[in-house]
């Protein structure tokens, strides 16, 4: 297997970006999405990159993407540049642990490590997600010693 592409997503990758995002949220979080609704912000997405940006993979003799990552930016006065924050991850299942994810990161950080505007990569996890956890800290990332709050409508 070869990971032929990793491109930023375009249109006709929103019903798969919307089923992968369908999925990821109820396989790591039992959460059972409203599907109208992440279609509708997916598709503003797409639209408009201020509000995210999704780096899709795919495989050699594989039709579609099997993989999606999507960064935001946080600004950061601390360090008087742009935070990236990975989102909306997900592999298909049969391409897990075959460099998908991975080469979906190396991308995102080649760039990042291109620009002087991006200072940093986060991410969430939700603690429960152990195999998450460690994919992460192989690739280097660590355990950030914030805790995530939120209050969400």
């Amino acid at each position: 297997m070869e990971i032929t592409k990793i491109r930023v997503a375009r249109a006709s990758d929103r019903a798969k970006i919307v089923d992968f995002q369908m999925k990821m949220a109820l396989e790591t979080e039992g959460e059972a999405l409203d599907e109208a609704l992440v279609t509708k912000g997916v598709k503003a997405a797409i639209a408009d990159p201020a509000l995210g940006t999704y780096f899709v993979a795919e495989v050699d003799g594989v039709k579609g993407i099997v993989g999606v990552l999507m960064v935001t930016d946080e600004w950061s006065d601390w360090r008087n540049g742009w935070v990236w924050w990975i989102q909306s991850l997900y592999v298909m299942p049969e391409y897990r642990e075959k460099g998908v994810f991975t080469a979906l990161y190396e991308h995102v950080n080649t760039i990042i490590q291109s620009t002087t505007d991006v200072k940093g990569l986060r991410l969430y996890v939700d603690k429960r997600n152990t195999r998450a956890q460690k994919v992460y800290e192989a690739i280097g990332m660590n355990g950030s010693h914030y805790t995530t709050y939120e209050l969400m409508k």
